[in-house]
């Protein structure tokens, strides 16, 4: 299969949604990224830099068991890293905002 091409983030964000239909799988994406977003601040106000692999970890895991239990679906990060990390922190922000359902 031929990975798409995507000109602008506007033009991945509706590919991204497509990729996160299924309500845990949001629901633990939200959870990954405000728990990997409060560790990473923790991590840089104690500049404890060892810690700062956990980031990665909570974000990532939580996530991808998202993807592979409940999508069922490859994460777009894999193709779109940049792309789809922005599209974590959209999608968050249109849950918190009522745009996406939770």
């Amino acid at each position: 299969m031929t990975k798409q091409q995507f000109d602008s983030f506007a033009d991945f964000y509706p590919f991204y949604l497509s990729q996160h239909t299924n309500r845990t799988s949001k629901r633990l994406h939200f959870i990954g990224l405000i728990l990997s977003s409060v560790f990473l601040l923790i991590v840089l106000i104690t500049a404890s830099w060892f810690y700062l692999p956990i980031t990665l970890i909570l974000g990532y895991g939580f996530s991808w068991i998202g993807h592979f239990f409940f999508e069922k679906n490859k994460p777009a990060t894999f193709d779109y890293p940049l792309f789809s990390l922005l599209g974590d922190f959209t999608m968050v922000k249109d849950i918190i905002s009522g745009q996406v359902e939770f």
